[in-house]
């Protein structure tokens, strides 16, 4: 095992023992889901990146999702035009693009995949995968049936997963509500994964296949790190039970594709309105900063770097370093991930493949950890909308919602970091990682 890979796999550790450190009664915590959470990460992974038909799936996986982004883009060039068309691309008209345009090229395909899992939940494919990842959640953490379900569905849908358990949610104790929020946020959804892989298919042939093996490693250490921030102390209802996912299904084959349009077209607004607004206030809190700084740096001769990536990057530059990531590139990374927990993962992920693109990282094993590490909703914009869209199912828990929001906001961000970690500990030169 090479030095950074060693690093690596005591970080997934030191990644624990931080959220032991945070808990809220370290005296009744529930080990069997702590380290199943963590075992279950290291089967997947693997399974993944070192048995061979692990490969083989990951293969199959990218190239499918690939494919699937490409028929994606008929709607968009049939609107845009060369808009819509990727950097060095020429259509059939023998038109060539004009270069990378967020708004015509990545965000749009959310509407596409939005239409396309409606279609699988009405064909029945998701339910019976999500059953399966819940009954393996079930039976070997222990956990409550309703958690499990939970946590499945999210590996594939994003807020709306909270709709499965709806029926539950009223019952559910302080620790089922934090894991339930962990979870979300720990994750991503497969509506948003093409804008991911449109940012970094150039510079990561096999991106689609990570962000996937990412999603599912984050939810067995989200599961894990809720219940060592907030250990359960009642019982759950649903404890060891079995339980069905609850959902409306559509008439038909076309409402279900319809209804799945329309929902990924309200997520889009919802992520532009992120954008705007985050990154707009993120430019103001920089001014001032750049204003405060700027004195401080003539009164004391510093030459500091006065913005918040700056400072949020020093901020996580130790556990970047415990992820695996040489220090070379260890506070460009750490910028990368402390970004995502004021702005999006949008913008990280951005921002990840501008680094690639330029020659920034040394390592390669940096971008792979990184890719792993950013895969989820883990920041405060989310924070209120998975309460918000939670606490509207359940109306009466809103305020213990509200309570363990933050609680769950340190889950979700820690289990994304314990998932990059896991890449590093299994990342090795010319492996499948790299898509070689």
């Amino acid at each position: 095992m090479e030095l950074y890979n060693l690093v690596s796999f005591i970080g997934i550790f030191a990644i624990a023992f931080l959220a032991w450190l945070c808990s809220s009664n370290r005296r009744v915590i529930n080990w069997r889901v702590v380290l199943w959470g963590i075992g279950l990460q290291l089967i997947f992974a693997f399974f993944i990146f070192v048995i061979p038909i692990g490969g083989q799936v990951f293969l199959f996986i990218n190239k499918i999702v690939v494919s699937v982004l490409d028929t994606s883009k008929a709607g968009l060039e049939f609107l845009f035009g060369r808009l819509a068309l990727s950097p060095g691309t020429v259509n059939a008209d023998g038109e060539t693009s004009l270069g990378y345009f967020l708004a015509f090229q990545g965000l749009p395909t959310i509407i596409f995949f939005a239409a396309l899992v409606g279609g699988l939940y009405y064909l029945r494919v998701l339910p019976l995968i999500i059953r399966g990842f819940s009954f393996l959640f079930t039976k070997l953490m222990r956990i409550s049936g309703a958690e499990a379900l939970s946590a499945s569905s999210n590996i594939f849908v994003g807020v709306e997963s909270a709709l499965v358990v709806q029926p539950h949610l009223k019952d559910m104790t302080k620790s089922e509500l934090t894991t339930i929020l962990a979870v979300s946020m720990g994750t991503i959804a497969s509506t948003v994964l093409a804008v991911y892989v449109t940012f970094l298919q150039g510079e990561m042939p096999t991106i689609a296949g990570h962000l996937i093996s990412a999603s599912v490693l984050s939810a067995p250490a989200a599961v894990a790190l809720s219940k060592l921030i907030v250990p359960e102390t009642e019982t759950p209802k649903t404890l060891g039970l079995d339980v069905k996912p609850h959902y409306e299904r559509d008439d038909n084959l076309i409402m279900a594709i319809i209804n799945g349009a329309q929902s990924g077209l309200r997520l889009l607004g919802g992520i532009v309105t992120l954008l705007i607004a985050f990154l707009g206030i993120l430019a103001l809190i920089d001014l001032v900063l750049g204003w405060f700084g700027g004195y401080l740096n003539s009164l004391f001769h510093w030459s500091f770097e006065w913005s918040l990536q700056s400072i949020l990057g020093y901020v996580f530059y130790p556990i970047t370093l415990l992820l695996g990531v040489p220090p070379a590139d260890a506070l460009e990374i750490a910028r990368v991930i402390g970004e995502r927990t004021v702005t999006t993962e949008v913008f990280s992920y951005q921002h990840l493949a501008q680094l690639i693109k330029d020659g920034a990282l040394i390592h390669p094993r940096s971008a792979i950890i990184a890719s792993y590490a950013l895969c989820g909703f883990a920041h405060i914009a989310s924070l209120a909308i998975f309460v918000g869209g939670v606490g509207a199912l359940a109306p009466t828990r809103l305020k213990d919602l509200s309570r363990m929001g933050f609680r769950a906001l340190l889950a979700a961000i820690l289990a994304c970091l314990m998932t990059g970690a896991v890449a590093g500990l299994f990342f090795t030169q010319g492996s499948i990682l790299l898509g070689k």
